[in-house]
């Protein structure tokens, strides 16, 4: 039967995500997935395109949160104990994975969205906001169909070090794709969509218990002995051993990546993080 809410929906072809499909184990809870999107605009198509993101993933069995970027202020324009920055890096942190919905600006995503990434640290108070996580990325385009959003959308979760699906989607002429209610209508586009969600719910599942493993890197391991070792030179603590450093294979009781915290990083290109 159809969900009301969810009439563009074939009831038929729809597989909600399941630990068992996916033979996953662990935690159980539903995935936590937080949606940002990148316009102010009354009418802002990247919203409509994100709340229709957001019941899907309810109907996949998930937790959502979509933040409002109306009111964050510009990057360092105030001091990062600014409620809405604050609750940016609190939902960031809460998240197993990520919605980004941006439209496309002469080229490349807005000005709106780059700067709720740009307040997200690589590393804070050896915590991070995003790096593990899944990610799914899409665009509204205002003309014909581009991808230059969804493409910079990518570079940019790399950078934050987070587990990018292979799905996306991008809408052209995204005035034509909603009704008078914001619901987007049913097409070739909208099944994208339902596609990209429905991946990412997957992909969250198989990385939960997991992404602090899968992001462990040699590179670091190696900085962290060496810090360790010049720390127990100066008698300032007892030095790990490798495998204390170097986190185990994931498990059902294993902590999730929002609970570890890591060891603080060499500044880099103006971070307290290592270059990804």
């Amino acid at each position: 039967m159809t969900t009301p809410d969810l009439a563009n929906l074939a009831p038929a072809a729809v597989d909600i995500p399941a630990h068992d499909k996916l033979g996953a184990d662990g935690a159980t809870h539903p995935p936590r997935i937080l949606i940002l999107y990148g316009s102010l605009r009354p009418q802002s198509y990247s919203r409509k395109l994100a709340l229709e993101a957001e019941r899907l993933l309810r109907h996949f069995g998930a937790e959502t949160r979509v933040f409002d970027p109306h009111d964050l202020p510009m990057l360092d324009s105030v001091d990062a104990d600014h409620p809405k920055v604050q609750q940016l890096r609190e939902w960031s942190l809460w998240s197993e994975g990520q919605v980004w919905v941006s439209p496309e600006r002469h080229g490349t995503l807005t000005a709106v969205f780059k700067n709720q990434i740009d307040w997200l640290p690589l590393e804070q108070a050896g915590m991070r906001p995003t790096q593990g996580r899944t990610l799914a990325v899409m665009q509204v385009c205002g003309g014909s169909q581009s991808f230059n959003v969804v493409n910079a959308l990518r570079q940019l979760g790399r950078w934050m070090r987070m587990v990018t699906i292979p799905n996306q989607s991008s809408v052209p002429k995204a005035w034509q794709e909603f009704d008078d209610n914001g619901r987007m209508k049913s097409s070739p586009y909208y099944d994208r969509v339902v596609d990209v969600i429905e991946e990412l719910v997957k992909f969250t599942l198989l990385v939960r218990d997991r992404s602090e493993y899968l992001t462990s890197r040699y590179s670091e391991r190696k900085g962290d002995l060496a810090a360790a070792t010049l720390a127990e030179a100066s008698g300032a603590v007892t030095a790990p051993s490798v495998t204390a450093i170097a986190p185990a294979a994931a498990s059902p009781a294993s902590t999730s990546s929002t609970e570890v915290a890591r060891p603080a990083r060499a500044a880099c290109c103006g971070t307290t993080s290592s270059c990804s």
